[in-house]
């Protein structure tokens, strides 16, 4: 059985063509992903907090002290102009009258309903606000003793410094892009 000699001198011309077919076909799936990777790469900036000063001998679940209550219009005065662009787009707070009062102010300004989550689960609030507000600004109002653990779970930092008993002030920003690293900047307001 003989080859037709026609047909062996298309063989090698007609394959070139197919390879560059392929390297075409591959560098547009390439360009297609990193496209897509460029404009989902975003940030999410939770800003991290602890509840205002609480009244003296309020009982179990104190309300805000005038202190208290300047620090959370203070807040509500930083964070409150949804006009701007970079405003806050969440609230969490946990369920202590003086943990919502902390947000109150700037809730009602920015129109945000805020989102009551429970206190004891920083891993699970760190996971849930990235979550479900990837993207976005969120101000999560912890506890003397949650914010580091929260921090700490949205920064990947191990070494965040407990909050003393009388530091209302400490703000941490920490910025969680989709890739790439955490950023973290610790604040005094």
């Amino acid at each position: 059985m003989r080859k037709d000699p026609a047909r062996l001198r298309h063989r090698p011309f007609l394959t070139p063509i197919w390879l560059l077919g392929l390297t075409a076909l591959a560098a547009a799936l390439a360009l297609t992903f990193t496209a897509w990777l460029w404009v989902t790469a975003d940030s999410t900036t939770v800003i991290v907090i602890r509840d205002a000063e609480k009244a003296q001998g309020g009982g179990v679940d104190p309300p805000l002290s005038r202190t208290g209550e300047e620090r959370a219009a203070l807040l509500a005065r930083m964070f409150g102009d949804a006009q701007l662009p970079g405003h806050i787009d969440a609230i969490y707070v946990t369920p202590a009258l003086h943990n919502r009062q902390t947000a109150t102010p700037l809730a009602a300004q920015l129109g945000v309903i805020p989102t009551v989550a429970p206190a004891d689960d920083p891993r699970g609030l760190a996971r849930r606000v990235l979550r479900e507000h990837s993207g976005t600004r969120i101000l999560v109002v912890g506890h003397l003793d949650t914010v580091p653990g929260i921090v700490a779970e949205l920064s990947g930092a191990e070494n965040i410094p407990p909050i003393g008993t009388d530091e209302y002030g400490t703000m941490y920003v920490v910025t969680v892009p989709r890739i790439g690293h955490s950023n973290l900047l610790r604040l005094h307001y």
